[in-house]
């Protein structure tokens, strides 16, 4: 490819540079993303699974735990046991209440 003197051109031809390199970035992601889908694909394949399966049998596939505790006050509010404490959670502690006591 010729090398372009970008100090001669002028301010329309260099958007239009610019444009004609955005168009080829997005072509480059799109080969690039075929190509490792391909491999990805051919290294699942060499332990004898399909993407699909791996991606189901991943942890972070968009389950949502399911709540262990509730507050009593509001029992709409919910916590899972995961995470930070949700602060329903803490002043029912510092209040006296026992873990135990807002299980569902």
């Amino acid at each position: 490819m010729a090398e372009k003197n970008l100090e001669n051109m002028s301010r329309k031809q260099l958007l239009e540079l610019r444009d004609q390199v955005e168009r080829a970035l997005i072509d480059a992601e799109k080969r690039e993303r075929k190509e490792a889908l391909k491999a990805a694909e051919k290294a699942a394949a060499e332990f004898g699974f399909s993407l699909s399966e791996l991606a189901k049998d991943h942890p972070a596939s968009g389950k949502v735990a399911k709540a262990k505790y509730k507050n009593p006050a509001d029992p709409k509010q919910t916590w899972s046991g995961r995470g930070r404490k949700p602060q329903w959670l803490h002043d029912a502690l510092k209040s006296g209440a026992d873990i135990s006591d807002l299980e569902i």
